[in-house]
C-alpha cells in the first residue's frame, strides 16, 4: 500500500513538472506556477460570486435579527432605543446626490438579479420603519441626544467641582488663608455652581422624558410595537430563517460545484486527448488546470461538512442526547469522516476506476504482467511472484507475451482466452 502511494505521488509530480517525460526548465516552471496562481485566484473569485447568487438567510429575512433582539431584550428603555436606532440608521445612497433609500426599498433591492425572495413580513416591517424614519422624528431623537450629551458634560463638571469643594472645606476647617488655597473656586461659589448644574440637569431630564413620551405616543410607533409583539408573525419569520440557514450551505455547495463541473470536465477531456496525441505542453497545462479546479472543490466540500446540513444534524442529535457537551461533534467527525473516506476509496477502487495497468504498458516498461514488479530484459519468469510472462504462438510456435492480441514474432492474432 505504501509503495503504491509512493508511486502515485511520484507520477503526480512527474506529470506536474515535465513535458513528454522531459523536465521543465526553471523559467518555464515559474511561468506555469504564475499561470496556476492567476487561474486559482479567478476560480475562487468565481466561486465567491456564484455562492452569493442565492439570497443568504440574513438577506431573505432581514428583520429576524433585530426582531429577535428586541423580544429578548430586558432593558427598560428598549422601546425608545429601537425608535432611536431606526431614525439614526444611515442607509447608503445608491449614487451621489440621490435621496437615501428607504428600509423597504433596500430590502427589495437585495433580491434583484438573484435567486430567492425577501420575506413579505420583513417587507411589511420595513414599510412601518419607513413611517418612523421621518425628518421630524429624526430631529426629535437628535435633540434628545444633544440633551443627553449636555447632561454628561454637566455631570463631569459636577465631579470636578465636588473634588475641589471637599478640598476647600478641609482647608477652611484647618484655618488656611483663602489666598493660599490650591483650588480656583471657593466653597460657597462651588456649592452655588453645583446647585445650578443640578437644576439644569433636572430640567434637561424633564425635557428628554417629554420628548421620549411624545415620540413613543405617535401612531407609527404604536404600529411598530404592535408588529413586534405579534407572536404568530415572528414565529413564521423564525421558522423560515432557521430553515433557510439549514439549507443555505448545501445550496452554496451545489452552485459552486455547478461552477467547477464544466471546468473539470473540459480540463479532463483536453488532458486525455493531449496524452493520447502526445501533445506534451497541452497535456501539462491541462493537468495543472485539473489540479487547480480540484483544489477549491475539495476545500468547499470540507467547508460544507463543517457548517452544512450534516453538521447541523449531528449538532441537534448531540444537543438532545448530551446537552451542552457540543465538543462531541468533533469526536463524531473524527470517527465518521475516515469511515466515509474508507468506503469511498473501496468503491472507487472496485467499481468506479480501474487501477489495473494495461499489459501493453507493462511490457513497454519491462514489468511483470502479474505483480507489475520490474523485470530484466531476458527474464521469462518473474523472480518476485513466479509468473510466466510468455506463451507459445499458435502459428510460429515462438514465445510471445501473454495478454497481448498479436504475436511479437509473426504478427498472428492470438487467442487471449488461453493466456
Amino acid at each position: 500500500m505504501f509503495r503504491r502511494l509512493r508511486r502515485w505521488v511520484r507520477q503526480f509530480f512527474t506529470r506536474t513538472r515535465s513535458i513528454n517525460k522531459q523536465p521543465l526548465n526553471p523559467v518555464s516552471l515559474i511561468v506555469i506556477i504564475l499561470i496556476d496562481i492567476f487561474i486559482l485566484v479567478n476560480v475562487f473569485t468565481g466561486l465567491n460570486d456564484i455562492s452569493q447568487w442565492s439570497l443568504s438567510p440574513n438577506e431573505a429575512y432581514p428583520c429576524y435579527s433585530e426582531w429577535r433582539d428586541y423580544r429578548t431584550s430586558t432593558a427598560q428603555n428598549k422601546d425608545f432605543e429601537k425608535l432611536r436606532s431606526i431614525t439614526a440608521e444611515k442607509v447608503a445612497d445608491p449614487y451621489p446626490g440621490a435621496p437615501p433609500r428607504r428600509f423597504q426599498e433596500r430590502y427589495q433591492q437585495t433580491s434583484k438579479g438573484r435567486l430567492g425572495t425577501v420575506s413579505s413580513t420583513c417587507l411589511a416591517l420595513g414599510g412601518v420603519k419607513d413611517k418612523i424614519d421621518t425628518p421630524e422624528n429624526q430631529r426629535s431623537t437628535k435633540t434628545i441626544d444633544q440633551k443627553q450629551n449636555e447632561i454628561g458634560t454637566l455631570d463631569s463638571s459636577n465631579r470636578n467641582i465636588r473634588a475641589q469643594y471637599d478640598s476647600t472645606l478641609l482647608e477652611k476647617v484647618a484655618g488656611q488663608d483663602r489666598d493660599q488655597s490650591i483650588n480656583a473656586v471657593g466653597a460657597e461659589k462651588a456649592k452655588a455652581q453645583l446647585d445650578k448644574n443640578n437644576q439644569r440637569i433636572a430640567q434637561l431630564k424633564g425635557e428628554i422624558s417629554k420628548l421620549k413620551d411624545e415620540l413613543l405616543a405617535k401612531p407609527e410607533s404604536a404600529e411598530l410595537f404592535k408588529f413586534f409583539s405579534n407572536d404568530r408573525s415572528f414565529n413564521e419569520v423564525e421558522k423560515g430563517y432557521k430553515q433557510a440557514s439549514f439549507w443555505y450551505p448545501s445550496i452554496q455547495l451545489a452552485f459552486q460545484a455547478l461552477f467547477l463541473l464544466p471546468l473539470l470536465i473540459s480540463a479532463g477531456l483536453v488532458y486525455r486527448f493531449a496524452e493520447r496525441k502526445r501533445y506534451g505542453l497541452v497535456a501539462l497545462i491541462s493537468w495543472h488546470l485539473l489540479i487547480i479546479f480540484f483544489i477549491p472543490l475539495i476545500l468547499k466540500i470540507f467547508e460544507f461538512l463543517q457548517v452544512g446540513a450534516l453538521f447541523k444534524f449531528l449538532f441537534d442529535i448531540i444537543s438532545v442526547i448530551f446537552g451542552g457537551l457540543l465538543f462531541l461533534v468533533s469526536y463524531a467527525y473524527i470517527l465518521l469522516i475516515p469511515i466515509a473516506g474508507f468506503a469511498l476509496i473501496k468503491f472507487f477502487q472496485k467499481f468506479a476506476f480501474s487501477n489495473k495497468v494495461p499489459p501493453s504498458s507493462l511490457v513497454q516498461q519491462s514489468r511483470c504482467l502479474n505483480c507489475t514488479r520490474t523485470l530484466k530484459h531476458d527474464e521469462s519468469y518473474c523472480p518476485h511472484c513466479g509468473y510466466h510472462q510468455h506463451l507459445e504462438c499458435s502459428n510460429c510456435h515462438q514465445p510471445t507475451y501473454k495478454h497481448l492480441p498479436y504475436c511479437r514474432n509473426c504478427g498472428t492474432e492470438q487467442d487471449l482466452g488461453r493466456s
